[in-house]
């Protein structure tokens, strides 16, 4: 697993704040992203959503917030719960405020990690980054995007194998339905095709023909 950049997350800190300790937060980021039942929605997965931000391709209005909110976006994770984003962004704003922020920057940052919930790029200028940044996994190679299959399944290990299968089989679905997977246009060009692809031999796994 790769681990978060503590540099880079000091580094961000004194861009945004001019008070506070950044390291404690760092930690405690660092924890949450370490827990054990995490098999996707940990730090790997916070590294290669920051390295997707770091690509030329991403021309946000607000990169700082934006960033802020890659690092913050999956910090609350139960599989079982349905509020994680909200948990996550209030965790955030809590942050925020603890370190002498802007309200402004705290409504832009909760406002993007609520955007990864129902994968909505309406609700914000830079949302339809923020979530092309985390789906980007869909439209990579079938070795990365299998190990993201894989890892998912892991993450709902108490689920029956039948109920998995179909419920996954759906949301990959709802995903395939849509007429743009990715809503920014160099994401679409890098990803949209391998992205649909990926979906269908997937779809095709979970509900084999003598489904």
């Amino acid at each position: 697993m790769h681990s978060l950049d503590p540099d880079r997350w000091e580094s961000l800190w004194r861009r945004l704040f001019t008070a506070g300790d950044p390291t404690p937060v760092y930690r405690q980021l660092q924890a949450l992203y370490a827990e054990p039942a995490r098999y996707y929605h940990n730090a790997s997965h916070i590294v290669d959503c920051l390295r997707e931000f770091d690509s030329p391709l991403v021309t946000a209005a607000d990169p700082g917030a934006l960033e802020l909110a890659l690092w913050f976006h999956d910090a609350i994770y139960d599989p079982k719960a349905n509020d994680n984003e909200a948990r996550s962004s209030a965790l955030a704003r809590a942050c925020i405020a603890d370190a002498g922020g802007a309200i402004d920057l705290s409504e832009r940052v909760r406002g993007l990690i609520l955007a990864t919930k129902a994968h909505d790029p309406g609700c914000s200028a830079d949302a339809p980054w923020m979530i092309d940044i985390d789906l980007s996994i869909f439209g990579r190679s079938e070795a990365e995007f299998d190990a993201y299959d894989s890892a998912i399944r892991a993450e709902y290990s108490w689920v029956g194998e039948p109920v998995f299968r179909e419920r996954r089989a759906q949301i990959l679905e709802e995903f395939l339905a849509r007429p743009r997977i990715f809503t920014t246009a160099p994401f679409r060009t890098k990803y949209e095709t391998t992205a649909r692809a990926n979906l269908r031999r997937s779809i095709a796994t979970l509900r084999p023909p003598n489904h």
